[in-house]
């Protein structure tokens, strides 16, 4: 029984990082598009697009129940951790 308690827990924690993964490489991208001199609207639309796919990946894990909602937040902040520290390294020049 633990075993699979454990399996469903690393598989939403890795659901959850691949979902940072996928929120913070678009984040990039959004952070581009509203930089450069490109049409408003596609940064627009990406922001959008970011921010439901990230709002309905762990609204269906709520649904799931806590263990998956919280496992799938803790593979976020995973990513979200090392996202921060990369830009960090990158604006600082040392990377």
């Amino acid at each position: 029984m633990i075993e699979l308690n454990f399996l469903r827990v690393a598989s939403y924690c890795a659901l959850g990082a691949l979902l940072g993964a996928v929120h913070f490489s678009m984040l990039s991208l959004n952070v581009r598009l509203y930089a450069g001199s490109g049409p408003g609207f596609s940064a627009a639309l990406l922001h959008l697009a970011r921010l439901l796919l990230t709002a309905t990946v762990l609204t269906l894990c709520a649904r799931q129940g806590a263990s998956p909602l919280l496992s799938s937040v803790v593979g976020f902040e995973l990513v979200r951790k090392i996202a921060i520290n990369q830009a960090t390294l990158a604006f600082d020049g040392k990377a």
